[in-house]
């Protein structure tokens, strides 16, 4: 072994606890960024993998009734090479033992020839028979995770109301479909209360009227055909038949959250563990330098033997090695166990027949550069100034520190004690160390804050959503527009205090070249159960004839307040009107307009119809209510708010506290290793005049209190720069995540950041206790030793 070789060992030996600290902030830096990412990979493979094993379709779209040979046009359209056609409706679902409201979608599948796109893959059990059972019966097979979370077994039994007729569905199997990867009601992660049905398609057709024709289709393209234009032409040739527009992927609700959430997460994958490597490169670079400073003789023995520089720079990236490499290798094994955490979290969620964890070979390549330029980086800033010394200059040591007066000691009328005054000159001394050490400890604030603001987050959005904008306790809807005056019908049910109707339409807003789909949502003015709020939780008025329009639709269409914007109407007569923007509104869901409800009828020459109804009936005559809709034909679904609120949290607080707990226990690492590694050195380099303040009477605790004090200083700043520090990068990431689908309010409670402050102290005052131990035990004798 070469004489270098021998001194690196002999080296890490000695630095052994810090080489532990920086190893473990390599690794927590290599785990997010790999847990993170392997995650996002292995949730974009099963996906890819789904959609073609399933033959995923491109374009989909709406009707309420369309004839068979309708599907022959659109297969003409130029770069359309499969068309699919079905039937599909909406039914509520009765469960056993269950009270809870339930939505199902029953797809008819053509049991004879199977399905060309958006096919089933069984889970378990067998497909349904043709046919109806005695008693009509329909055979169906269910999504799994709904089955799962109600707990179906094959063979049992549920309860549809089909086209205004209770109809029997007897389970035969589980399955998984494309369409349905995510399957939530109005994107909201809740397997309860919605499931798919797949059942004969002849027998949904007789149920539903359809025979000979069908009310949904979907269409795979050719490679390089245009999705727009593909669905402008299939739109325009539905258009007589009631049917919504046609759209792609993108808008397809299944897709479009599990799009958001891979780009969301690989975010997340990516700032965060930056910021850990980054303190990472200046663990390392405090510590080499600090290395460095007190080699400075046998460097210089080694330039005067003839080692050349890029020699003794080798040697000291070569004692870095070890640090920077332990903590990528234990950072890949931390990384592996948070993908499969993640990859649990997510299978909650999103459904797959495959879902593996895959770590890329390119992934870990990546990783394992990123950690090389960190470790090359950090240890080269330090040691370039020394290395480069001539060997006499070396040999020389550093000139002793000049001390002066504290600025804080410049002050009139104010008096600090001597250990006041020994900290404050020590860290004015060293204004760079001081500024980055605390800029170490304010990173790991910051990180506590980011991982905690979203539980907070998710608190503001459900309070604002379903306390102070939706404060109705049962919302309906039906299938058409239907006589705003069933109000009154659902007034007079047992337990009802209060109804209020509502219409939302489909629509596509046009503002010069720039155009987007979304709905207008009539509401009451001024609407008393269902209110519009904006990120602030407060109500905002709704305009008697103009638009209240959400701000980032009103900015994708450059508009602003008094622009008048072109609605193109997509259901019913596809009227085309100008309607003016009189207000816009910061709010946290989808792409959104509103209006008062009777101003938006008038708009559209209709009478006073509604599409929905918000009922206001506490406690438990919330139940009672919704069973007595089940026998009203035209209520197409009902939820419950309660309901919906607690299954929810069932999913969304585990989630919160797992990626919170995840993230403060990160926080801990980076505080303990930028404040172990600071003490450490600071004893090493202070060892003399500790040990002198020792020998003239200074006890144990005084000498404590000169080196301590200033990590406790680092850390008292450190603090509230870190909270504002955490404030920026969190809305930084917020800008970073934002959607169409949602929008993250930057709300950061003062039990978040009294979360971050106390994690930071925690992991200051263990590290203080470690370093206190080793004051203790300070060989006055060896330290007082004068280098001749």
């Amino acid at each position: 072994m070469k004489a270098l070789d021998r001194k690196v060992w002999r080296d890490l030996r000695l630095l052994w606890s810090q080489a532990i600290t920086i190893a473990l902030v390599v690794a927590s830096g290599i785990g997010g960024f790999v847990g993170c990412l392997s995650a996002v990979d292995s949730l974009a493979l099963a996906r890819d993998g789904f959609y073609e094993r399933g033959q995923f379709a491109d374009v989909f779209a709406v009707v309420k009734r369309a004839p068979d040979a309708l599907a022959r046009r659109l297969a003409e359209i130029d770069g359309v090479l499969v068309v699919q056609t079905t039937v599909e409706a909406g039914a509520r679902i009765t469960m056993p033992r269950s009270p809870d409201p339930v939505i199902g979608q029953l797809i008819g599948m053509d049991l004879r020839h199977g399905r060309s796109l958006n096919r089933v893959a069984l889970r378990s059990g067998r497909l349904p028979a043709a046919g109806s059972r005695p008693g009509g019966e329909l055979e169906a097979v269910v999504s799994e995770g709904f089955a799962q979370a109600h707990g179906l077994a094959n063979d049992a039994a549920v309860t549809a109301l089909v086209n205004g007729k209770q109809r029997q569905l007897r389970i035969t199997g589980r399955a998984l479909s494309p369409e349905y990867i995510f399957a939530g009601l109005w994107g909201m992660p809740d397997l309860r209360a919605f499931g798919v049905f797949w059942v004969d398609q002849e027998e949904l057709a007789a149920a539903m009227d359809m025979r000979g024709a069908w009310n949904r289709v979907a269409l795979k393209l050719a490679p390089r055909a245009s999705v727009q234009a593909t669905s402008e032409e299939a739109t325009r040739l539905l258009a007589a038949f009631g049917g919504l527009p046609a759209h792609g992927r993108a808008e397809q609700v299944s897709h479009a959250m599990l799009d958001n959430e891979i780009r969301e997460q690989q975010v997340i994958g990516t700032v965060l563990p930056a910021i850990f490597l980054a303190v990472a490169a200046f663990l390392l670079h405090v510590v080499a330098a600090r290395l460095v400073a007190t080699q400075r003789e046998q460097v210089a023995a080694l330039k005067a033997l003839g080692y050349p520089n890029r020699t003794i720079a080798w040697h000291y990236l070569k004692l870095m090695a070890p640090m920077v490499g332990g903590g990528y290798l234990l950072g890949l094994a931390l990384g592996d166990w948070m993908a499969h955490g993640l990859m649990g979290l997510y299978d909650d969620v999103f459904r797959f027949p495959v879902f593996e964890h895959r770590l890329a070979p390119s992934l870990v390549a990546m990783a394992l550069g990123v950690v090389a330029v960190t470790g090359v980086l950090g240890t080269l800033t330090a040691i370039a100034a020394t290395v480069r010394l001539q060997p006499a200059e070396a040999m020389r040591p550093p000139a002793p520190g000049h001390y002066r007066r504290s600025l804080l000691e410049r002050l009139p009328r104010l008096r600090t004690g001597p250990a006041v005054r020994m900290i404050l000159r020590n860290v004015e001394r060293r204004p760079l160390r001081a500024a980055v050490t605390v800029g170490g400890i304010a990173a790991s604030v910051a990180i506590v804050i980011i991982g905690t603001f979203f539980r907070d987050a998710i608190e503001v959005i459900v309070d604002a959503n379903f306390n102070v904008g939706m404060r109705s306790d049962i919302a309906l809807w039906a299938v058409e527009p239907v006589d705003a005056g069933a109000a009154r019908l659902l007034a007079r049910l047992p337990g009802v205090l209060q109804v209020e109707a509502g219409r939302r339409v489909s629509v596509r807003f046009v503002h010069g070249q720039y155009s987007e789909s979304g709905f207008i949502l009539g509401h009451a003015a001024p609407p008393e159960l269902q209110r519009v709020v904006d990120v602030d939780r407060r109500p905002v008025p709704i305009p008697r004839d103009g638009l209240l329009m959400s701000d980032r639709l009103a900015d994708k269409l450059r508009l602003r307040v008094g622009d008048l914007v072109t609605v193109e109407v997509r259901e019913g007569r596809r009227l085309v009107r100008e309607v003016v923007v009189e207000r816009t509104v910061r709010d946290m869901m989808g792409l959104n307009a509103y209006m008062d409800r009777r101003s938006l009828n008038r708009l559209l020459r209709e009478g006073d119809v509604a599409t929905e109804f918000t009922l206001r009936a506490p406690g438990a005559a919330a139940h009672t209510v919704l069973q007595a809709t089940q026998a009203m034909p035209r209520v197409a679904g009902a939820f419950s708010k309660a309901t919906m609120l607690r299954n929810m949290e069932e999913v969304t607080a585990r989630n919160i506290l797992i990626i919170s707990s995840i993230l403060t226990a990160f926080a801990a690492v980076i505080a303990v290793g930028v404040v172990y590694n600071n003490a450490r050195i600071a004893l090493a380099e202070r060892a003399w005049e500790l040990a002198s303040l020792r020998v003239l009477g200074f006890t144990r605790a005084e000498v404590s209190v000169l080196l301590l004090g200033e990590l406790a200083l680092g850390i008292a700043v450190a603090i509230p720069l870190g909270m504002v520090l955490g404030w920026a990068l969190t809305h930084g990431l917020v800008e970073l995540m934002r959607s169409d689908q949602f929008f993250f309010p930057v709300v950061i409670r003062p039990r978040t950041y009294a979360l971050a402050a106390l994690c930071v102290v925690a992991a200051g005052a263990a590290s203080a206790m470690v370093v206190r131990r080793r004051i203790d035990r300070l060989d006055m004798v060896a330290a007082l030793k004068t280098r001749e």
